[in-house]
């Protein structure tokens, strides 16, 4: 099987899909699977200009459930993991249910999972309640759009909450970064209907995080086998064909294999701080010809008299948002992809998550022309969207405003990487090194469940030799990796 690189950038937050009927598929259906007589496509049913929820199949299609779900109630054994350090008291039964909207759950219980899960250390700007409550709230990731929160959570007999799982349920593919399209149209093309699928992740982010948000309990660890057994249920209650499980943490990937998952891997490009005290030590490490090519890049800036700004927090002004959403909608119309994130998201996320975001600006004059979104994590800086003026062209201004200012704020933050987004082969001669990426996938259908496996075995060895190939002759000099 030939390896196919899809070239995309995260900070540019839209794709053009492959054509499923052309795309190398997976292998050989299992021939008990009917072949449907009306040849559904998947690309008839997504609109360029805006993602629409279309809850649709061959035959058969079920309008999903809008009511809250009670998934039942658990008794928890054993006095738990050893050795943890309880943040609170340790229960001993939980009741797990399905809510509508992040709203339901306080931001307080829901950050308090997100933080003990991962520790402040690496903390995750994206898995906050102010961040998914920016997504539902502007109407980016609600049902109207093809995303309708299905989020789980855990709750004790005191109703505290001790696990939250961010969940929607899923008419469309688009903005996940893990594609499955030919999946969807295999399944069509025998008359099964795919869509719509469960999809556990933060929508349009291709970023790693824990996935189960857990209290630090000494019964974290049954809390957690409840929960996916509870996703596992969900698939079955809402007659779903599959349940996806998009960048989760390494860990939680592993232990998703002894829970029937599929296993499959990506790779992203991202940056790593060798503890440097300025951008010029940075480039020091670099081999020679890749050092002048980003000096050269830089000077480019000043002579264009473009200056640079980083804005945080309280800097960054509705004006800035307003002007910033107009960059967005720019960099998705001119690349014929769908505006996931409305205006309101850009409004609701900055008031929200405060110092966590950094919009780097470029100005001409007292215009701005461009900028890049990024969030601050415990321990790593992560690119989001880029945009500029309609019509405008500044020679390496993208890879100033996306890249080259992303590394002096680690730097002067003292993380530990930049997480640059998806796909973008460009990045690796600028520093950006491959690192693996991962996805979990529950196939309801045995037959395509055999089929789909197969395919994720053969690719993960392409991605694997690709991986190692990129590392072997990176931009770095020898030693450095």
């Amino acid at each position: 099987m030939a390896v196919v690189v899809v070239s995309h950038c995260h900070y540019c937050p839209t794709y053009r899909p492959m054509n499923p009927k052309s795309s190398p598929f997976l292998g050989h259906i299992p021939s008990h699977l009917g072949k449907s007589s009306s040849g559904q496509s998947i690309r008839n049913s997504v609109h360029t200009s805006r993602i629409n929820a279309l809850f649709w199949g061959p035959r058969k299609a079920v309008e999903p459930p809008e009511m809250d779900v009670s998934l039942g109630d658990f008794t928890l054994t054993g006095s738990g993991s050893e050795g943890v350090s309880a943040n609170v008291e340790n229960p001993k039964k939980i009741s797990v249910s399905v809510i509508s909207s992040i709203s339901q759950v306080s931001s307080n219980e829901w950050d308090a999972c997100n933080l003990d899960a991962t520790g402040s250390e690496k903390f995750n700007p994206f898995l906050t309640h102010g961040f998914l409550s920016s997504l539902e709230e502007s109407g980016s990731a609600v049902k109207e759009t093809g995303w309708m929160p299905r989020h789980i959570i855990a709750q004790d007999e005191c109703e505290n909450i001790l696990g939250v799982v961010p969940l929607y349920l899923k008419s469309h593919s688009y903005g996940e970064y893990v594609f499955d399209h030919s999946w969807a149209d295999a399944y069509y093309s025998y008359g099964s209907r795919y869509y719509p699928k469960l999809q556990c992740c933060v929508p349009f982010t291709p970023v790693t995080g824990q996935r189960i948000l857990l209290r630090d309990t000494s019964h974290k660890d049954q809390v957690f086998d409840i929960l996916v057994s509870a996703m596992k249920d969900l698939t079955e209650k809402f007659q779903v064909s599959s349940l996806h499980i998009t960048f989760p943490s390494e860990s939680e990937w592993h232990r998703m294999k002894d829970k029937g998952f599929l296993q499959r891997i990506g790779m992203q490009y991202h940056w790593k701080n060798r503890n440097y005290k300025n951008f010029d030590e940075f480039l020091m490490d670099m081999k020679q010809s890749k050092r002048k090519n980003i000096r050269q890049e830089r000077k480019k800036i000043s002579a264009q008299n473009l200056t640079m700004k980083r804005l945080r927090g309280y800097e960054i002004k509705a004006r800035h948002w307003d002007t910033f959403y107009k960059f967005y909608r720019n960099t998705t119309d001119n690349k014929w992809g769908s505006a996931y994130l409305t205006r309101d998201f850009f409004h609701n996320m900055g008031s929200k998550m405060g110092d966590h975001v950094l919009l780097v600006v470029a100005e001409e004059g007292d215009e701005l022309v461009a900028g890049a979104l990024n969030l601050i994590g415990g321990d790593a800086l992560f690119g989001r969207l880029w945009g500029c003026l309609p019509r405008a062209y500044y020679p390496s201004l993208h890879f100033e405003a996306c890249y080259y200012q992303a590394i002096e704020a680690a730097i002067e933050l003292n993380l530990d990487k930049v997480e640059a987004g998806a796909q973008g082969e460009h990045k690796i001669q600028r520093g950006y090194l491959p690192v693996t990426t991962y996805s979990c996938h529950y196939i309801l259908d045995e037959g395509f469940r055999k089929v789909i496996d197969d395919f994720l075995v053969r690719e993960m060895a392409q991605v694997k030799l690709v991986t190692e190939l990129i590392q072997d002759s990176g931009p770095f000099k020898d030693g450095i990796h």
